[in-house]
Formats: structure tokens, sequence, C-alpha cells
């Protein structure tokens, strides 16, 4: 990949492990396109903030990474207005704390839309465009532990996480022949807005309640969104280009491959 400045864009973006990457990638020399939902837009409008007093420049989109023409669309005017792109990080997901028999259809095909098709549609946009440009790239995706091994009351979750581990490796194996290299992370419990709950106080402070959902160890210790974008940050260097279709545990020793 080339030296020069490079340009990353980003999904679910405006909080959590999103915009720690955003922010971390900016320390980096990387320009930034942020990508979430309309409602986030005030959030998005400050980690542009963030990122244009780093010295980098900074875009957003709203739209949903379930519709193919807004993540389409999005990267279209990101390479118009940025110059190209480099790197995606398919982040944007959520979670659902159910247990199996109460879980319904909605429920279903909300949480394999945005945490499946919303990462199909992001890798298959940023390959071709990555394609196109013929420089190689990178593309990284959001999995999970849920993805290695399920997990009490997140069928479902887990369900979609392993989707997205297999969609990793399938279409690692069909890039790297353009230099595009795909991997995904697979965070723990890392300490973001979507772990939050307004109980949590009465039970041990932030992710409690989702600990005992999962029925995980009271005493396992969460992280803060910035190791996974540390992580990220070294997936993205020209020196990782040996690391490809790898689902990276980054949860304090919580699962071993």
């Amino acid at each position: 990949m080339s030296t020069a400045t490079r340009v990353a864009f980003i999904t679910g973006a405006a909080q959590g492990i999103g915009e720690a990457i955003a922010l971390r990638l900016a320390d980096d020399n990387i320009d930034v396109a942020l990508f979430d939902l309309k409602e986030k837009e005030p959030l998005l409008k400050n980690v542009v903030k963030q990122i244009e007093a780093k010295g980098r420049k900074a875009i957003y989109f709203v739209g949903d990474v379930t519709q193919e023409q807004d993540v389409k669309t999005s990267i279209d005017r990101t390479v118009e207005t940025l110059g190209g792109l480099d790197i995606m990080v398919a982040n944007a997901g959520i979670t659902i704390f159910k247990p199996f028999v109460e879980s319904d259809i909605e429920d279903y095909r909300r949480i394999m839309d945005i945490n499946v098709l919303g990462v199909v549609n992001c890798f298959k946009y940023a390959a071709i465009q990555l394609i196109k440009q013929g420089r190689g790239g990178r593309i990284i995706g959001a999995c999970s532990g849920a993805g290695k091994r399920g997990i009490n009351n997140m069928s479902l979750y887990s369900a979609s996480k392993f989707a997205v581990r297999g969609l990793t490796q399938a279409t690692s194996l069909e890039l790297r022949s353009h230099k595009i290299t795909v991997n995904s992370y697979a965070p723990g419990f890392i300490l973001t807005p979507m772990l939050a709950h307004p109980d949590d106080d009465k039970f041990g402070g932030h992710g409690s309640v989702a600990k005992m959902a999962a029925k995980m160890d009271p005493d396992y210790e969460g992280a803060q969104p910035s190791v996974v974008a540390e992580l990220v940050a070294y997936l993205i260097k020209p020196e990782a280009h040996f690391v490809n279709g790898q689902v990276i545990n980054i949860d304090g020793g919580l699962l071993f491959d």
C-alpha cells in the first residue's frame, strides 16, 4: 500500500469502538470518513471536530448500513471528497440479550440485517473500490467472542457474529490476489454505550447487567474501546500484510482458539 496519506471509512463511528478507532487512525495521519445513523449526527459532528483538531481531514455521512445504496453512495462520496479509499472498518452492530425461546422473527431480522448484511454491504463496496484503485487495502469487520463460542441469552447475536467470522475467512481468500487483506476483531467485554443499562449502578457499574444476562463472572473486568482501536491500528499497517482471514480475540484471555 502507498505510504501517502490514506483514507479510512468507519461505520458505527459516532461513539464506542467506532469513535475510538476513528480517533486512533487520525493519530497515524489517516483521513477519516465517519458513518452512522441520522440520530447520531450530533455525535458524528463532535468526532469530526476531534479529528480535525489532530490535523487530519474528516467527513461524515448519515445512513443505514442495511441499505446498500446508503453504503455505496457514502463510499463514492468519500472517494470524491478525500481522494480514495484504503481502509474499511465495518464496525456498526447491535446486540440483543434475550432467551432463545423468547426471541422472535423481528429480533432475528433486525440483528442479522445490521450485524451481517451491514457488514456484507461494507465489505462488498469497499472491495469494489479497492480493486478499482489497484493499490491494495485493508478491510476489517466487527466480530465478537460470541462468534467463537455461543453465549447465554445471546443466541441470535452469536449467530450473526459466526456469520461475520465466515464472511471474513471467505472474502480474504477472494481478495488476497488484489493485495487486500480481510480480518475482524473479536472483542470480549468492552465498555461501550451498547453494553450500558439504566440499572448498572445497582449491580456494580457499567456493563454489570449485561454480564448477568450473559451469565459471565461478575469479577471479569472489561476494557475501554481504545484497546480495540490499537489492534485495528496494527492491522492497517503495511507490516501487517501477512495477517489475513483472521478473527482476532481481544478479550483479556476469556477465550482461546
